[in-house]
């Protein structure tokens, strides 16, 4: 079973991250972020994170909705971080689109892109009771 979970998850990011974006080999930079998320039907999440970007790390905070969550759960992600072209262009409200289930402990994949073109692919492990499978918009802010 538990590699069935598995498999659709890893289906979920191919749906999720897209031909274009699986072509790219080099991600611009890497960001790690720790946060939490509460919902019932209509969630909200926070955290705060770095962005290692040109050799150099900015600490930034993430705020944002989903809808289609039931559960509460601290969050831990990494990621890759493409067509970051200036570290301005990182600041924005990203789409996302989710695939997430924690009953304890679990993992959860997310592509995510802003206004300005930056793809973001992420892996996070969660703590906590949570299923998600959900269409999520996030502010991301450098400090």
């Amino acid at each position: 079973m538990r590699t069935l979970g598995r498999i659709v998850l890893a289906l979920a990011v191919v749906a999720l991250v897209g031909g274009t974006a699986l072509a790219q080999e080099t991600p611009d930079a890497t960001l790690v972020f720790t946060g939490g998320s509460v919902a019932v039907g209509i969630g909200y999440s926070w955290g705060s994170g770095t962005l290692t970007y040109q050799g150099k790390e900015y600490p930034f905070s993430v705020e944002g909705l989903s809808v289609g969550e039931v559960g509460a759960a601290s969050i831990t992600a990494s990621g890759d971080v493409y067509n970051l072209k200036t570290l301005d262009d990182f600041n924005g409200n990203y789409a996302a689109a989710t695939a997430q289930a924690t009953v304890g402990g679990g993992a959860g994949a997310t592509a995510m892109q802003n206004q300005k073109s930056v793809l973001l692919k992420i892996v996070s492990t969660t703590q906590g009771l949570d299923f998600k499978f959900a269409a999520d918009g996030v502010k991301i802010t450098l400090k």
